[in-house]
């Protein structure tokens, strides 16, 4: 129960009934568990390309020659990659920067992975997957967390990419399908009428 409870979300109630779950269930599982755990700790790595999680040198995006090798989806975490793909909208590759600017807890720029996402703009001939041709990045999309400090990364970004031969987008904001206005909150609206769309 006490490794159980240092789990993140997990309370003391939560942990007791895991704990009991895992002694009233068969052994099997448990091990099957236990394994897993296991294998976290010994195969998952970053990619070699892009940062986020996976048991080879490449993750299956970064391997997919298929996939649209000029657009470069930046984002904080692997979590926000696994996010972005469920939806099945964008065919192109991924940076993951390993968290965001955050200077009063120390996090600067070499903490992030901010030298490799340029140097994969700069030489892409040096990520090309097996099987794959090298072709140039022409689009970083800037897919940040709509936080003061995803906008303090995004404007370093911006300048950091500044002279080079990519456009620089970002993620629509404002207000998601089936909302009401009065239930929005001004920086939600705010970005509704900065985003807003001509109609045709």
């Amino acid at each position: 129960m006490d490794e159980l409870g240092r789990l993140p979300g997990i309370g003391r109630r939560s942990a007791e009934r895991l704990a009991f779950h895992l002694l009233k269930g068969d052994e099997p599982s448990a091990m099957r568990l236990a394994r897993a755990i296991e294998d976290i700790k010994k195969t998952v790595r970053h990619c070699q390309h892009c940062f986020t999680l996976c048991d080879g040198d490449l993750c299956p995006i970064c391997a997919d020659p298929g996939r649209e090798r000029q657009r470069l989806l930046i984002v904080e975490q692997p979590k926000d990659l696994i996010a972005l793909e469920q939806t099945g909208m964008y065919k192109g590759l991924y940076h993951v920067l390993m968290g965001r600017l955050a200077p009063l807890d120390g996090v600067g720029p070499d903490s992030l992975t901010i030298d490799r996402l340029l140097e994969r703009i700069d030489s892409p001939d040096r990520f090309v997957p097996p099987g794959g041709e090298c072709v140039a990045i022409s689009e970083v999309i800037l897919g940040l967390n709509p936080t003061l400090e995803g906008d303090g990364t995004a404007l370093h970004l911006g300048e950091e990419l500044k002279g080079r031969s990519v456009t620089i987008s970002r993620l629509a904001r404002g207000l998601p399908t089936g909302w009401q206005l009065e239930y929005a909150n001004k920086a939600v609206l705010g970005d509704a009428i900065e985003g807003r769309q001509r109609v045709e």
